[in-house]
């Protein structure tokens, strides 16, 4: 299903608005969030070997904790992209482009 980044901004918007965080998210205090929140992804993978974190896509008991933090980091992510007026669309796009240029692939038939 694909995701509507403008709805789900303006629901993320509409929620702290509800709870009256609007001043606590601030680009600064949102990324220390993002932080946060990718450090607890990191922690479910963080003694597996290369193999068991490929394998946990598998495992029922990790699945949930993986989805909760992955769109945990998307929100916040969402959220200072928001408050930095930043358009995600063209910045994935650009960005695209320049790590296409950095990082040619390598000539076929080498």
């Amino acid at each position: 299903m694909p995701i509507d980044l403008d709805d789900l901004q303006a629901r993320l918007r509409a929620f702290a608005a509800e709870r009256n965080w609007q001043p606590f998210h601030t680009p600064k205090n949102l990324s220390m969030a993002l932080m946060v929140e990718a450090a607890e992804l990191a922690e479910i993978f963080q003694w597996m070997t290369p193999e068991q974190s490929l394998a946990a896509r598998n495992d029922t008991a990790l699945k949930e904790p993986i989805a909760d933090e992955v769109a945990d980091v998307l929100l916040y992510l969402l959220q200072i992209a928001d408050h930095a007026g930043v358009d995600l669309a063209a910045a994935v796009e650009k960005k695209l482009r320049k790590n296409a240029l950095k990082h040619p692939a390598p000539p076929t038939g080498l």
